[in-house]
């Protein structure tokens, strides 16, 4: 087995900011999202694929700050568009800036669902202003819901602080279940206003699922067929499976679509697109502002970062190095006797542990992620990973070939 990291510094920070931050640090940061003791909970910086803790431990940065990092950090030529910005323009205004246009122009050149863009900052930003819009355009209040979409009132999964009024409306299906769907129907179809999901299913501490042959086709017949707004919430799968979504990957075009993460390579910008009759509805309708949502640096980013992906065939290359890397740990994982599955190669490769009679796979997971952390190899026991452009195929030869030592002394230990 592999030496404990050093976290010295990380824990006496934590300590720290116990006192200055409710928890410490907020949400999905906190320790026990990953190996408590064995993880670092400050890093330091980021460069290219890897990323460096306060302790000056270095890792391949595969979980990429939970999405945005599609390129690699500290990408140089959209760093240098948004210091251009700052020094010759400024970027916070009381009016907005012409960046706005040539940015909604090329979403609507790439984007299938795209004639009309709200630009917001977060994730949770835009999946509200879209469930306002289907709300506003239907005049109708009940929404169906599939997967996670951020942590609004409507939505959040941990429901302290929110009465049971402000959730009411939304009814949840799990990602592949059309049963499920169909019941909410029957029961709501007089007041459904919007059914939104993210077209590729990634539950919490679940594989990462694609679509059944069928499934999404069919959710949007249902939406047609009601005459309820369609959502497509791509903030995790857009600009990864492809530039127009995975709504052009799929075939499946909905009526609005949510996009994030990786549209800025970790600058915070959130889009709301959708064709115009329902974007419309930010005209009188309904109403959406903010002081910083103009604010132009995440707009200059997201179109270097477009340009760059479109000159260098970014997701073209990295899909030919995850489907190259989840050959690999296919083969490692079906050659094991520990019971885990890897989903989501080749964009999004998550490996779970298959549940057992006597709960031993909490333990391997624990242990699993604990040599991985170790051997310098950043992931998250719950969540998928994501692979960069910046990630060589000597980083992901290095993650393989470290998953295939760590199941085999899982092996030793427990089987």
């Amino acid at each position: 087995m592999t030496t404990k990291l050093n976290l010295s510094k990380s824990n006496k920070l934590f300590e720290e900011a116990q006192n200055l931050i409710p928890g410490g640090v907020l949400g999905i940061r906190r320790p026990y999202n990953f190996v408590v003791g064995e993880y670092p909970i400050f890093f330091d910086k980021g460069e290219g694929g890897n990323v460096y803790d306060v302790d000056g431990n270095k890792y391949i940065d595969m979980l990429c700050a939970y999405g945005p990092i599609i390129l690699g950090h500290r990408e140089k030529e959209v760093d240098d568009a948004v210091i251009r910005q700052i020094q010759e323009k400024g970027f916070c205004m009381s009016l907005t800036q012409e960046v706005q246009n040539r940015l909604a122009k090329k979403l609507r050149e790439l984007i299938p669902s795209c004639e009309q863009s709200v630009f917001v900052k977060t994730g949770s930003d835009g999946t509200t202003a879209a469930i306002r819009i289907a709300r506003a355009y239907t005049q109708k209040k009940k929404i169906f819901r599939c997967g996670y979409h951020g942590w609004h009132d409507w939505c959040v999964e941990v429901k302290g602080g929110v009465p049971e009024k402000l959730y009411e409306d939304i009814h949840e299906f799990h990602y592949n279940n059309l049963d499920e769907v169909t019941k909410l129907v029957e029961t709501h179809k007089n007041d459904l206003a919007g059914i939104i999901i993210t077209p590729i299913g990634h539950p919490l501490a679940h594989e990462v699922q694609m679509p059944k042959p069928g499934f999404l086709e069919e959710i949007r017949k249902i939406a047609t067929h009601h005459k309820c707004v369609l959502i497509f919430d791509e903030i995790r799968s857009g600009f990864r499976f492809n530039l127009g979504g995975a709504q052009k990957e799929l075939g499946v075009t909905p009526d609005v679509s949510v996009f994030g993460k990786a549209l800025g390579n970790g600058y915070s910008i959130g889009a709301v697109v959708g064709k115009k009759e329902f974007m419309d509805m930010y005209r009188e309708k309904a109403f959406i502002s903010s002081t910083f949502f103009p604010n132009s640096l995440s707009q200059v980013a997201a179109l270097k970062v477009i340009e760059i992906m479109e000159r260098e065939k970014v997701i073209d290359k990295i899909k030919e190095k995850g489907t190259r890397f989840g050959k690999k740990v296919q083969k490692i994982i079906s050659d094991s006797p520990v019971d885990c599955t890897l989903s989501g190669a080749p964009l999004m490769p998550f490996i779970t542990f298959n549940k057992d009679s006597q709960n031993l796979y909490k333990k391997i997971r624990v242990d699993f992620y604990t040599e991985l952390i170790r051997r310098g190899i950043f992931l998250q026991p719950y969540h998928h990973g994501y692979i960069a452009f910046r990630h060589s195929d000597k980083d992901l030869d290095y993650v393989a070939d470290s998953i295939g030592e760590t199941l085999d002394e899982l092996k030793q230990k427990y089987l």
